[in-house]
């Protein structure tokens, strides 16, 4: 793996994660009694696109350091294999088969907008949908949305602010030109208003998102860096279209442009993420801050899959329910309290509700599908691999795991596929025909898991 001088990436004089003696430090500011949040959620990020994950190719020297120097789950799982639904598990506790929001697009109900277009129907998360923002801002936190939301359909009415959050600055799908052209945007919402992007007026790029989004956490943790805050960065990047002009990191590569701007949009994330920690650092108050990294499902079909390993040996890629699309990096770290270990527990978005709700010594809302990990941050124990995690795209696809097994379908009517992960992770040994009895089994506890929709109607749940 190719090395690269992480302090001089950052732009500062000592690593945002250990402090030498020499290092210049500004006086730490007081203290809140609970631990500030910042969870980061990269946009279709392979399980295999980090450095700490394997990648010999990528430039990831900021989350490498976060990984060596704090807790990396091996065994990470989003919510789903597409955006809206991985983002809804992630916010509010629930699994796929439960949640308000069960695939990027609805079947019935929801709301009617244009994709490319093309008249389709969204769900929108709604106001009796308990988020984490909603939870921890009873506790006493401050909370905001740095970017993409993709939890309000086509319903304006459902944006971060009216879901919890105190402050939001972003796009929303229901409104389409806030995030137009995608990376160098002109309109961006600050709160509820529509506000210039001027640099990137008639179709700079001057500005890219990734920057953007970081100025804008930056100023929010200045602001509220003396009382418990809870910043939820959703980056865009590296969704596709790969739009960023400086490939100056990967220039002497053989690769075709598409390539070399998909590790671009990589690396210059993981820089801006190297910037946000030094200001934390600054502001004295990095010791008193848990930070997550994931992505919120795997590498798209767009990106170069073969050519960088972007999903690791994992089978399958975004919106297949496959390991490749629903495997994920997970880092956790909080300097001096976050243990430095790599765990092969497994843990999944709906477990991020229960466990931010205890850290924030907050009311844990019945009735969730995911459970407390925060132990396992402390290098403590939790048992998390003798239940099921189970994800579904209603009357397409469906997948759960228990233990070292999982059957997955992702073809509709397709029998369910057993496989063995602990020996097989890249899902090439289907035991179906060998282990009925566990297929069984396993599908019966699969609908135990899941209750009827009237946006994703079944003939089953008639």
């Amino acid at each position: 793996m190719k090395s690269i001088n992480l302090f001089s990436m950052l732009g500062v004089c000592c690593s945002p994660l250990i402090l030498s003696a020499g290092c210049n430090r500004q006086q730490q500011s007081s203290q809140p009694a609970k631990p500030n949040i910042i969870f980061i959620l990269a946009d279709d990020l392979g399980y295999g696109d980090l450095g700490c994950y394997g990648n010999e190719q990528i430039l990831t020297p900021t989350l490498d350091s976060l990984a060596a120097t704090g807790t990396r789950f091996t065994q990470a799982y989003a919510g789903s294999a597409v955006s809206s639904p991985s983002r809804c598990a992630l916010m509010t506790g629930k699994n796929s088969g439960n949640t308000t929001i069960r695939d990027n697009f609805a079947e019935a109900g929801g709301m009617e907008g244009l994709k490319n277009g093309n008249p389709i129907r969204r769900m929108h998360l709604l106001p009796t949908d308990t988020t984490i923002a909603t939870v921890l801002k009873s506790a006493g936190y401050k909370t905001c949305l740095v970017n993409k939301w993709h939890l309000d359909g086509f319903n304006p009415e459902a944006s971060p602010l009216n879901r919890g959050f105190d402050e939001f600055y972003g796009w929303l799908v229901s409104t389409p030109y806030s995030n137009d052209p995608y990376y160098y945007p002109y309109y961006r919402f600050n709160n509820d208003s529509l506000v210039h992007i001027g640099e990137n007026a008639e179709g700079r790029h001057t500005r890219h998102n990734t920057d953007i989004s970081t100025d804008e956490a930056i100023q929010f943790i200045r602001r509220n860096s003396k009382s418990p805050f809870f910043l939820y960065l959703a980056y865009d990047s590296p969704h596709e279209p790969f739009v960023i002009d400086d490939t100056s990191w990967y220039d002497d590569k053989e690769w075709d442009l598409n390539t070399k701007r998909y590790a671009s949009l990589i690396t210059h994330m993981d820089q801006a993420i190297g910037r946000l920690i030094a200001e934390a650092e600054k502001l004295g108050i990095l010791d008193n801050t848990l930070i997550i990294f994931t992505s919120d499902n795997g590498a798209a079909i767009q990106a170069p899959l073969e050519v960088l390993k972007s999903n690791g040996n994992l089978r399958g890629r975004k919106a297949l329910l496959y390991e490749g699309g629903i495997r994920i990096p997970f880092i956790v770290n909080q300097k001096g309290k976050v243990a430095v270990q790599t765990l092969d527990n497994l843990i999944y978005f709906p477990d991020l509700l229960p466990t931010l709700a205890n850290l924030a010594d907050a009311t844990v809302p019945e009735n969730l599908n995911g459970m407390n990990i925060l132990p396992l941050f402390y290098g403590k124990e939790a048992d998390t691999n003798n239940r099921m995690l189970y994800w579904e795209f209603p009357g397409k696809q469906v997948a759960a795991r228990k233990g070292d097994w999982k059957v997955v379908s992702t073809k509709k009517d397709a029998p369910l596929e057993l496989y063995n992960l602990k020996e097989d992770i890249s899902e090439t040994n289907n035991l179906a025909e060998q282990h009925p009895e566990i297929v069984e089994k396993l599908k019966k506890e699969m609908k135990e898991m899941r209750s009827p929709s009237p946006n994703w109607p079944l003939p089953e749940d008639e």
